[in-house]
C-alpha cells in the first residue's frame, strides 16, 4: 500500500489532481505501479479504510 500511496503523491504533485484514467500505470522509483486500477478499488472499499488511510488519500484531492 505504501508503493501506491506514494504513486498517487507522485502523480498528485505532477498534475494537480488524483484523477487518473482507471489504466494509468505510475513509475515510481523504476517499478509500474497501477495507479489507477488502485485507486478505482480503493474508492469501492472506502468504508473499509481505516480514517489515517482516508485523510492521506483527503489530503491528495481524493475524489470518492
Amino acid at each position: 500500500m505504501a508503493a501506491n500511496l506514494a504513486a498517487a503523491r507522485q502523480f498528485h504533485a505532477r498534475e494537480g489532481h488524483l484523477r487518473p484514467a482507471r489504466k494509468h500505470v505510475e513509475l515510481v522509483d523504476g517499478e509500474e505501479i497501477k495507479l489507477g486500477s488502485f485507486l478505482d478499488n480503493t474508492r469501492r472499499r472506502a468504508a473499509k479504510l481505516s480514517a489515517e488511510r482516508r485523510a492521506e488519500l483527503d489530503a491528495l484531492g481524493m475524489r470518492w
